[in-house]
């Protein structure tokens, strides 16, 4: 079925939804952790239709709670969303967007006025009693869970996209059946929303009993343990640019910045490599074990043959149920040392790092802008500046702003007002992506872009999409790069963005190899 409408006609008017919820105190280690659970409970029939957003690396406090889940009950859907075909001639804004109901009936609609709308429309239809989720402590209740793509760009001053995605441009389940592990107290939640018409379902008291009886069975095993040194000899990535056009790339960056066109822009390139029929969240646990993130997340896509594992360490933006945002650029990335003592000397030079810092800083003054469009005036501010922190292979350094949203002023106004993430883009932004537009030669797709949720209730959480592998249609793609100033040195430059590309290069390679080593000795 096929009509072109307003995006505003999608919408099925008002919407009332319930809450329901249960906590299960201390029960998680009790059954394997998350990764246990996820396998258990949504692993079969290679976790088709089903998400996770993954706090592998809680270390510090950075992120403490886990959300899961599959094809939920009648609310459930799934929207795909692509944007119109590139133009340089005009602006062709919209796109068509599928909508699958959680009977498998599928819609497709041209949307004129673009996705953000769609989505502002749809979050705003939704009305709901705040005291259905008193007493919980995070923030996402079921809504909508899924990424948005970097071509969105052209719904946020671009003015148009040069390269077109072969992925969807945004991809979303709607949740209404949802799992929550707090990685702080071994809480396991379970949640389930339905409209007003529902009569009481079964899916708390399935769920409950699923869950207590994993205590009484031995956790599944689903090795992801990969000898690297028997992955050397395989075939690998093929990178989109060599290291000379990427060096040269960086030049011509430099010369964009000398003749103030920009003071920063965040180069990028992409690796592929069509990949076998491996088990891919086989392959997610193994890049969560070798770079666990705060922000890491699984996403399967069955009807799109679109799978992303992602280790991302950076939050692009987030709103809590208070009304505050907040942002956590990275800029300035280093590697981690061999020796604690090397490690050490590695971190203080990031630290001290005169072109690091300026990296930094030109980005947090792009947010406070980007914020600042949002937010009650005087309320944008930054209580953590140049902190450096450190993961399984990398040190980076991290800023963090915040600001009170203005109360007139929607979720999606938010995001609009910010995306895509500056640490991504450059400074000043719209004349950054237009220049990066004109030297990469495809499109960044997924990556760039962010995955996480949007709540019912407009609260949202939202990473930046690095150090991920996105598998579509049998081909596996990582995205990686690098800010470039004034200071940047061209082969310091390459270096930097093949070390952001080798934690989810690796897992691939080591994967893929670990899985023939498996076939030849069932022979």
């Amino acid at each position: 079925m096929y009509k072109m409408v307003n995006s505003s006609k999608l919408t099925s008017g008002v919407k009332f939804f319930k809450l329901e919820w249960r906590k299960l105190e201390h029960l998680s280690c009790q059954i394997g952790g998350a990764k246990n659970i996820f396998l258990e409970l949504f692993g079969d029939e290679k976790a088709g239709n089903t998400f996770w957003l993954d706090s592998s690396s809680t270390e510090k406090r950075r992120a403490r709670f886990s959300f899961m889940g599959g094809k939920g009950g009648s609310l459930w859907k799934q929207i795909t969303f692509r944007l119109s075909e590139p133009s340089e001639a005009a602006c062709i804004s919209g796109g068509h967007i599928i909508i699958e109901d959680a009977q498998g009936l599928s819609t497709t609609t041209f949307l004129k006025d673009g996705f953000f709308h769609f989505m502002d429309e749809e979050l705003q239809s939704i009305h709901y009693d705040e005291k259905d989720y008193e007493g919980l402590p995070f923030e996402f209740y079921g809504g909508y869970i899924g990424y948005l793509g970097y071509g969105l760009k052209v719904e946020c001053g671009v003015a148009y996209n040069r390269h077109k995605a072969g992925t969807p441009d945004a991809c979303f389940f709607f949740a209404d059946k949802l799992i929550v592990i707090d990685h702080s107290n071994d809480d396991i939640y379970i949640l389930s929303i339905h409209d007003q018409s529902t009569t009481r379902n079964t899916w708390l008291d399935d769920i409950e009993q699923k869950l207590i009886s994993l205590k009484a069975s031995s956790p599944k095993t689903l090795s992801s343990q990969v000898s690297v040194q028997a992955a050397k000899n395989k075939a690998g990535f093929v990178s989109n640019k060599t290291r000379e056009q990427y060096m040269e790339d960086v030049e011509k960056c430099q010369k964009f910045i000398k003749d103030g066109e920009s003071y920063e822009l965040c180069l990028t390139t992409q690796m592929r490599k069509k990949i076998r029929d491996v088990d891919l969240l086989g392959l997610y646990f193994h890049l969560r074990d070798k770079n666990p993130a705060p922000y890491a997340a699984w996403l399967n896509f069955s009807n799109e043959n679109l799978t992303i594992c992602c280790s991302s360490p950076e939050r692009f933006l987030s709103l809590d149920r208070y009304g505050i945002l907040e942002a956590k650029p990275i800029k300035g990335t280093i590697a981690r040392g061999l020796t604690p003592e090397e490690d050490e000397l590695l971190r203080s030079q990031l630290q001290h790092s005169e072109k690091d810092q300026a990296e930094n800083l030109m980005i947090v003054d792009l947010l406070r802008n980007d914020l600042g469009r949002v937010c009650e005036p005087g309320s944008v501010h930054v209580p953590n500046l140049m902190e450096v922190e450190s993961y399984a292979t990398v040190h980076t350094m991290v800023s963090t702003i915040r600001g009170k949203k203005q109360p007139n002023l929607s979720a999606i106004d938010c995001v609009r007002a910010a995306f895509p993430g500056g640490s991504m883009t450059g400074a000043p932004k719209l004349r950054s992506i237009e220049l990066l537009d004109s030297l990469e030669t495809c499109s960044r797709g997924i990556y760039s872009g962010c995955i996480g949720f949007f709540s019912y209730n407009q609260t949202f959480d939202l990473n930046i999409v690095i150090r991920t592998v996105v598998v579509h249609e049998g081909e596996a793609s990582v995205g990686a790069g690098g800010a470039i100033v004034a200071l940047s040195s061209p082969q310091e430059e390459y270096k930097e963005m093949v070390l952001k590309a080798r934690a989810p290069v690796n897992a691939v390679v080591e994967y893929e190899h670990k899985s023939l080593e498996q076939e030849s000795q069932s022979w």
